[in-house]
């Protein structure tokens, strides 16, 4: 894949009413990431809204400068032209991928998942009817003035493909049943997160007994002060699970890249890397990642795409495994023999994954 030109488009968007359905993550600067893993949302916008969208093609430079200057810009973008030689991209290589039938192998059934899950996202509604009992303990790490509520419409998705309310006829089921939730906000309601809310929040989580953390977040940017609250997670016996990312790129996104987590890129129904997910040697499992039916704040439903929600597949795995894996090693954890297991058992089609 080579980069041949680059074209900066700057996207305004003038919201006239009502809400939107499908969202991207919001750029910003200095002491805000980018939650390019916000990739929000249903397959159809609402009709009651209206926008005005405006384009300018300018050089790297002019853009910056126009970004420093312009208050009024909400959201924008980068869109690298490039050749597409072949669909195969041939640096990808053949990651473990978990498929949906997976899901219906007898031994999965059989996992009960008494285990805690941290969501650190957006929030989640925790009076949606699929998710009321599911949530456990809450805080939020934004300066929300609605707390810990889910506005923005990703985390609760992500909560809703974890984790359900047991025995319900209502509109889907999670992963895992008997299982709780930590609804960590560490994502404002427009889709920006700090850094140090984000590793505050997984100290949080592991001290307030979290077995398996979800992070579909990511940044392009490494961060000691994150890195080191993921490894306190895993020295205190935590599996965590971020999003490998958007970007149709090789280049790592953090936490995914670290160390000590386990990186999920997306893939479709026929095991096709989907659209735009990241890959690379450094992303260690693919999931389920494109047309995926999930909750949404007001107990509504949508269809979801993008590693986001196929990490929330791999943490919903992970705690469906955790109760019933001994200490082989005795070191007093059982979350390596988890990611293990994950890693090394969930093979689904080994064709080469190509990119669309």
């Amino acid at each position: 894949m080579y980069y041949k030109s680059i074209k900066i488009t700057l996207i305004l968007l003038l919201i006239i009413t009502s809400s939107i359905a499908f969202r991207m993550g919001l750029y910003s600067a200095n002491s805000y990431c980018i939650p390019r893993v916000v990739e929000n949302n249903s397959e159809s916008l609402s009709p009651d809204t209206s926008y005005q969208i405006a384009s300018l093609t300018v050089s790297k430079i002019e853009y910056q400068n126009i970004i420093k200057n312009e208050h009024q810009i909400n959201s924008q973008y980068v869109n690298n032209i490039v050749d597409k030689v072949d669909n195969t991209i041939e640096s990808v290589p053949h990651y473990p991928i978990l498929r949906s039938q997976d899901f219906k192998n007898q031994q999965l059934l059989n996992y009960k998942g008494q285990v805690i899950v941290a969501v650190l996202d957006t929030g989640i509604d925790a009076n949606h009817e699929d998710l009321n009992s599911v949530v456990a303990s809450e805080i939020n790490f934004t300066d929300s003035p609605v707390g810990t509520l889910d506005t923005y419409g990703h985390g609760t998705p992500i909560a809703g493909i974890i984790a359900t309310n047991s025995n319900t006829n209502l509109g889907v089921q999670g992963i895992v049943s008997n299982c709780r939730l930590l609804n960590v906000k560490v994502v404002d309601d427009r889709g920006r997160y700090d850094i140090s809310d984000l590793a505050d929040g997984i100290l949080w989580a592991v001290d307030n007994g979290a077995n398996v953390i979800n992070i579909s977040i990511v940044s392009g940017e490494e961060s000691t002060e994150l890195e080191n609250a993921i490894n306190y997670a895993w020295e205190n016996g935590v599996v965590v699970v971020a999003a490998a990312g958007n970007g149709g790129s090789d280049i790592p996104v953090y936490p995914a890249a670290y160390e000590h987590c386990i990186a999920v890129t997306a893939v479709d129904d026929n095991s096709n890397l989907i659209p735009l997910a990241n890959y690379g040697d450094w992303v260690d499992i693919a999931a389920p990642g494109y047309k995926i039916y999930s909750t949404l704040p007001g107990n509504n439903y949508g269809y979801f795409y993008g590693t986001s929600f196929a990490t929330a597949y791999i943490s919903g795995l992970a705690a469906k495994i955790f109760p019933t894996i001994q200490d082989s090693n005795n070191d007093g954890k059982s979350n390596d023999e988890v990611r293990q297991l994950i890693l090394n058992n969930f093979t689904g089609d080994t064709k080469q994954l190509t990119q669309n």
